[in-house]
């Protein structure tokens, strides 16, 4: 089986899905400043670089 490349930006749903949170949990974290970084594309559609959750995930890691 070949394993597809993981895409190098997430959808909200995507991430949503990917850290088994709701849609309305990331809103909240992104309004309080919490979420990962974001871009915001002229559509107003939102995307998250993978870099950016990788980066964000380690910082949260608890040591």
């Amino acid at each position: 089986m070949v394993k597809l490349a993981e895409p190098q930006h997430l959808t909200v749903a995507d991430l949503c899905e990917e850290l088994g949170i709701s849609k309305s949990t990331f809103y909240d974290w992104r309004a309080a400043r919490k979420a990962p970084s974001c871009i915001k594309l002229p559509n107003g559609a939102i995307r998250i670089r993978r870099t950016d959750l990788e980066r964000w995930l380690r910082s949260r890691e608890d040591t």
